[in-house]
């Protein structure tokens, strides 16, 4: 047993970030609890390795859907960072602010303090870019320059259908543009490279590795102490002044109903002693999903070079001796957001297009010889809600994920809006010319139903699941006040994705990164 001022469930992109800021007093003494064991994995460091990454069963945990009735029953993979870093060492490194749109919901939904005027200040002190405009610890990398040669041609795409171009996709404007990346000297730089590693050599923070949480034992009321398993034995830590779950948005709310926070109905149902009836925890589940074509090219695409033994090891060796070439940029390159039409007049999708088609196997990624390339759209704001509880009392089982896609008429049509745009894209002159023939469904070929059809029979997540634990100013509707504190229980919040009363337009990482960072001043100012 041991006694420590915070802790911190979960080493991941909110984790890490707290652990920074909340030991930045060396008299303050933090323990951050990970699941998961060392990022020092080749394919974590090497940028297009998120492929192999984010299927490796040593640092990612394999959750998986029940069946989805709005996906045609299908029952989606679900894979968490279970590692030191959590999902920013197995994401696609894309770095999205989000829209500013969305922080001004954010503070409407009952999360006052979170409206973009205060989110940018965050975002812009959390930055570092590479043209030395931004001097912070999240290095955000403009790759244009080592992208391939192909990338160019869906920006002459876009610009030809009148979409806008933008030179960087953070302003908050629609456009197209090449995505900017959280790599940094040819490396993948996650929330443990930008946080926790100089915390730990700072002092006063103590990682504990393999460290599964049990529970949270609450007594009069309040959050005192974590149980953890560790190396078969159960171990327990005490916080002096709070305890901080940042397990994401899947293992948070199991751990708050494990710890008998959440439906009483549920709880009870398991065997577990209800401590706070707190019915939102684990409901408002929100994730983004993305449809998928792919093109056989006639222009050669990255799969001339990676498609070959011998591109693949020529391309191996570039990189360790420069950390250049093909496999230094994450797989999204050219993408942004783009207004779909219908009663939405701010852009509500976003695309993805990248040089290159492959396949997943048992081994990993297969990249086919012939060239091509492919076009994604992923609508931005879902209105279906979903949800995540515990199917036992046992912190081994993962919890039951219920996403209810498509469950709003809203949420169809966006779909089939979604489906529009990519053939629009696809239909450019620019795309027309370099087109050899579909691989796969025909996007040109499909009316509104069978877009709709085939949204439902193809679409996958992109593992940005947020808002389990949303904040809002009623415990009735959410779980946390505007201070990320649960509502009911003392000493005890929950900052990461989860925490979001909305999810926002892009990728997750960077907002869960800027939560954690404002919360951590939160956190400080009330402790003080």
């Amino acid at each position: 047993m041991a006694e420590y001022d915070y802790i911190i469930v979960g080493a991941g992109s909110a984790g890490c970030v707290l652990a920074d800021r909340l030991s930045a007093d060396p008299r303050t003494r933090v323990l951050v609890l990970e699941a998961g064991g060392w990022d020092r994995h080749f394919w974590i460091k090497v940028p297009l390795g998120y492929a192999f990454a984010h299927t490796d069963p040593r640092i990612s945990v394999q959750c998986a859907t029940e069946s989805d009735a709005g996906l045609a029953g299908r029952r989606n993979s679900w894979p968490r960072g279970r590692v030191v870093g959590g999902c920013s060492s197995i994401n696609a490194m894309a770095y999205m602010r989000g829209l500013p749109v969305d922080f001004e919901d954010w503070a409407g939904s009952g999360a006052n303090g979170w409206g973009w005027q205060t989110v940018r200040a965050i975002y812009n002190s959390l930055e570092a870019t590479d043209d030395a405009r931004a001097d912070g610890p999240v290095k955000v990398s403009d790759l244009s320059r080592h992208m391939h040669p192909f990338s160019k041609t869906f920006l002459d795409a876009a610009a030809e259908i009148g979409w806008p171009l933008v030179e960087d996709l953070n302003e908050g404007t629609e456009g197209l543009g090449r995505y900017r990346s959280t790599v940094w000297m040819g490396r993948r730089w996650s929330a443990a490279d930008a946080f926790l590693r100089p915390a730990l050599k700072r002092g006063g923070v103590r990682l504990e590795i393999y460290a599964q949480v049990q529970r949270i034992e609450i007594e009069a009321g309040a959050a005192r102490s974590v149980l953890y398993r560790q190396h078969g034995a159960i171990c327990k830590a005490t916080a002096r002044r709070e305890i901080i779950l940042s397990a994401g948005a899947v293992h948070s709310p199991q751990i708050l109903q494990l710890s008998g926070i959440g439906p009483g109905a549920l709880l009870q149902s398991h065997g577990l002693a209800v401590h706070n009836a707190l019915p939102e925890v684990g409901r408002g589940l929100q994730d983004h999903l993305a449809v998928t074509y792919s093109f056989a090219a006639r222009s050669k695409t990255l799969n001339a070079i990676l498609g070959t033994p011998q591109g693949r090891l020529l391309s191996g060796l570039r990189y360790l001796a420069t950390r250049g070439g093909p496999l230094s940029v994450p797989v999204n390159q050219v993408g942004g957001y783009v207004a779909s039409g219908g009663h939405r007049a701010m852009p509500d999708t976003q695309i993805y297009c990248n040089p290159m088609v492959h396949s997943y196997g048992a081994s990993g990624p297969k990249v086919t010889r012939g060239s091509g390339y492919i076009l994604s759209a992923q609508p931005c704001r879902p209105t279906s809600r979903g949800e995540i509880r515990i199917t036992s009392p046992s912190p081994d089982d993962q919890p039951g994920i219920w996403p209810n896609s498509l469950a709003t008429q809203d949420d169809c049509e966006s779909a089939i809006r979604a489906g529009r745009l990519l053939q629009r894209l696809a239909q450019s002159d620019t795309l027309s010319r370099v087109r050899l023939a579909p691989i796969g469904p025909d996007l040109l070929a499909l009316d509104d139903d069978a877009l709709l059809d085939d949204f439902r029979a193809r679409a996958s997540t992109v593992f940005h699941p947020s808002c389990t634990c949303r904040m809002g100013d009623d415990p009735a509707r959410s779980v946390l006040d505007a201070r990320l504190r649960v509502h009911g229980t003392g000493r005890l919040r929950v900052v990461d994705a989860s925490a979001f009363p909305n999810i926002t337009s892009g990728n997750t990482n960077a907002p869960t990164m800027m939560l954690a960072a404002r919360a951590a001043g939160l956190i400080l100012e009330d402790n003080r």
